[in-house]
């Protein structure tokens, strides 16, 4: 099978199924999985499709994101690894911003029994926040439907009031380049605005995240510290250059 064709046909099975591994390419196409990876790794550079670990996946619309319906359950051991080890970075008397993100969502019940203060923008926190018997601010501003995160102008002016040992903040996009991203740019005035009143930040991301820019830029890497799980070698030189990259074992 000549390149061309074997890269069609791997972009339209990625296109299809949104994401596929090495071992389905290696069948489809009957080639090696050296021949494949090969393939993969020119594509990721052409930006025709994503290499993430053990296969690749389509690109994202950088405009485009996903409901919060759609992102919790994505990835959720991982984002639970990350989330409890973010929880052990708290401790008594910090007063910390936890951001709307899914990942960030997962590291409120690890931070049962600490004497802090949580600042939120993220209404679909405030139960689990309850039931951990935290005291919590949320603040106010417009209800983005599709993240249910507090943004916009009030949003900021509220939290400007505040100060912040740590911050904790999903993202949409981690790049190179292009630092720390996310599709709207009012919900990425609010993190920006949290990791600067911040004395520490930590960007809460799992694996996909990364080698992805979206829409509007939040802060650059070495504005604060990556809490991951697996990347490949050639990633963690890519980033470890820029920023901390603090990577969490999820078994």
């Amino acid at each position: 099978m000549l390149t061309p064709e074997r890269h069609g046909k791997i972009l339209s099975l990625i296109e299809e199924n949104g994401v596929a591994t090495i071992q389905e390419l290696v069948e489809m196409t009957g080639s090696s999985e050296s021949t494949i990876r090969r393939d993969l790794s020119q594509l990721h550079s052409e930006k025709k499709l994503k290499r993430v670990h053990g296969g690749a996946e389509v690109l994202f619309q950088k405009g485009l994101e996903p409901n919060i319906a759609q992102k919790a359950d994505t990835n959720l051991e991982e984002k639970r690894a990350i989330g409890a080890y973010a929880a052990g970075l708290v401790k008594d008397g910090d007063r910390i911003f936890i951001d709307a993100g899914t990942t960030a969502l997962q590291m409120i019940r690890f931070l049962k029994g600490k004497e802090i203060i949580v600042v939120t923008n993220g209404l679909t926190h405030l139960d689990e926040l309850a039931a951990s018997r935290i005291p919590s601010y949320i603040i106010g501003g417009f209800m983005k439907q599709s993240t249910r995160a507090l943004i916009g102008s009030r949003a900021l002016s509220e939290l400007n009031e505040y100060r912040f040992d740590k911050c904790f903040i999903g993202v949409n996009g981690i790049h190179p380049e292009s630092g720390f991203t996310t599709p709207d740019p009012e919900e990425a005035a609010v993190k920006a605005a949290a990791i600067r009143l911040s004395n520490s930040a930590y960007i809460l991301a799992d694996r996909s995240k990364f080698d992805q820019s979206a829409f509007a830029r939040i802060a650059d890497l070495h504005d604060a510290v990556i809490l991951t799980n697996a990347l490949e070698e050639e990633q963690m030189k890519d980033y470890a250059d820029k920023t901390e990259v603090k990577v969490v074992d999820a078994s």
